[in-house]
């Protein structure tokens, strides 16, 4: 008979650890009454588990000014959800579902992998705590409330400014390039102004948003956040530089999530003249249109579109164009000056706008599987990298406190206690060290390498999200948008180098 020993468990006694615990505060818009509102919402929760001697306070997320329909839009909350993941958080306080989430797929969604990392929500107002709930019929019934709410909300808003619209009750929203906001009004800043005048200029000589977009951000800098390609593209079209006013260009959708749109038609546009002083004349303006349209639909391309950006593999030459028999051809400089000197061979101006057209396509038919999962991959990356960071959540602290003494020294302002000379000098102090800490905030949570690829893939997916249709015509600006420059590999393949430092290879046939 074999001899079994039996090994008896080794019994220890369990430490009692504190719950960590983590709140989740939320504003919906930029408002004074809204940042009281975040402030307090700060204070209540870091007082909230003060003498609790089972949970202890982790970290407060807070998205303040930004809309809490758009899931992805607050960073804050992402931030939250990618510690959850990585096992810092047990349970999460937060005032209100509609807080928490305005729709119920998002809603449902974060419970449910909330639950499956065994961390616990607890809503205050709704006195729904996951921990005790056996399933989520309750949760889906709250969500569902809470999306109906802020789809009224959002029908209510949008019914009041159709009404201002067709009344012509508008008040100026913001002020592009060339104009000061003053109370609702656009007026001329004349420094800006002849910026704007240049721009159309530049355009109408022949020169192309990319390249204007350069010479732009070289000579002005100081504005050069103004100056990328859907920058130059919105000055030139905008017509706000005749004096005009055109409202409803883009609308929201009626259901959450809500999604803006381009109004092709769906909707009524208002045009309203007059409404300031113009920088450009209406001549200009309509010339402006006039070749904007025509490049759409050129289907050869002049040679502003492809100048600088073919380069041979070989050689490392530009190519030129050239034109034989009224046919455009480009071709490797160093080859055109000595054939013997780069054995690359001419390529036909319609086999290059052919590959693009091609690339194009193929790009607008699988963006979702394509750039969107590279979108998910980046922003998760940034956010292992930055999101553990403990400084954060002492910035956020200290940021409330010095707007909430901004508040009182309004206050007091307005109630005579407290000279204009004196506000105006510890407003400007107390704001010197609010932006201090938002530039150090910045330096922990963002790389600018990769925020400045995010940017340029979000664009890329904006534009392809856009399209309705395969393109069939060379679009002009559509390609010095999309593409940085093209590689001759060889006679038969072109490497193209997207935005955001993507790279396809396409066929020449």
């Amino acid at each position: 008979m074999p001899t079994v020993t039996v090994i008896q468990p080794m019994i220890t006694e369990e430490k009692s650890t504190m719950i960590r615990c983590a709140a989740y505060c939320r504003v919906s818009s930029d408002s004074k009454d809204q940042l009281n509102s975040f402030m307090a919402q700060l204070k209540y929760y870091e007082n909230f588990l003060a003498d609790s001697k089972t949970e202890t306070l982790i970290n407060v997320y807070a998205d303040e000014g930004v809309t809490g329909t758009c899931e992805d839009k607050r960073d804050e909350f992402q931030r939250m959800m990618n510690d959850c993941r990585k096992g810092k958080i047990d349970r999460i306080y937060t005032k209100s579902i509609s807080r928490f989430a305005r729709n119920t797929k998002d809603c449902l969604k974060n419970i449910r992998e909330l639950k499956s990392l065994g961390i616990t929500v607890f809503f205050e107002k709704e006195n729904i705590d996951t921990a005790n709930m056996p399933d989520e019929m309750m949760i889906t019934i709250i969500g569902g409330l809470a999306q109906e709410e802020s789809t009224s909300i959002s029908n209510n808003v949008k019914w009041s400014y159709q009404k201002r619209f067709e009344k012509g009750n508008i008040k100026a929203f913001s002020a592009p390039l060339g104009y000061d906001l003053c109370d609702g009004r656009l007026m001329i800043n004349e420094a800006q102004a002849e910026i704007v005048r240049e721009i159309f200029n530049m355009f109408l000589s022949g020169n192309g948003y990319q390249r204007i977009s350069e010479i732009c951000s070289k000579k002005y800098f100081k504005y050069k956040e103004k100056f990328s390609f859907y920058g130059i593209s919105y000055i030139l079209s905008n017509e706000k530089y005749i004096g005009d006013s055109v409202y409803q260009k883009t609308f929201t959708t009626n259901n959450l999530p809500f999604k803006k749109m381009k109004n092709n038609g769906q909707l009524n546009k208002y045009h309203i003249q007059n409404t300031h002083k113009a920088i450009i004349s209406k001549e200009v303006f309509e010339k402006t249109q006039a070749l904007i349209e025509s490049r759409k639909h050129n289907n050869i391309t002049s040679e502003y579109a492809f100048k600088g950006r073919i380069i041979c593999a070989v050689c490392g030459s530009k190519y030129k164009r050239k034109i034989c028999r009224s046919k455009a051809f480009w071709v490797c400089r160093k080859h055109d000056n000595l054939a013997g000197s780069c054995n690359s061979k001419r390529l036909t101006e319609s086999s290059i706008v052919e590959a693009f057209l091609r690339l194009n396509n193929k790009l607008q038919s699988n963006y979702k599987q394509i750039l969107v999962p590279l979108q998910i991959s980046l922003q998760d990356l940034k956010l292992r990298q930055f999101s553990s960071n403990s400084n954060v959540m002492e910035i956020h602290k200290e940021i409330a406190k010095l707007r909430e003494q901004t508040h009182v020294l309004a206050r007091l302002k307005t109630k005579g206690f407290l000279e204009n000379t004196k506000y105006l000098e510890q407003t400007a102090e107390l704001n010197s060290k609010i932006n201090k800490l938002q530039s150090e905030l910045k330096k922990i949570t963002h790389l600018d390498n990769e925020d400045e690829t995010l940017d340029q893939i979000e664009m890329l997916i904006d534009y392809f999200e856009k399209q309705d249709a395969p393109i069939s015509e060379f679009d002009e600006s559509a390609f010095e948008f999309l593409i940085n420059k093209i590689v001759v590999t060889s006679q038969n393949e072109l490497e193209f180098h997207v935005m955001g430092g993507l790279k396809f290879k396409e066929k020449i046939f």
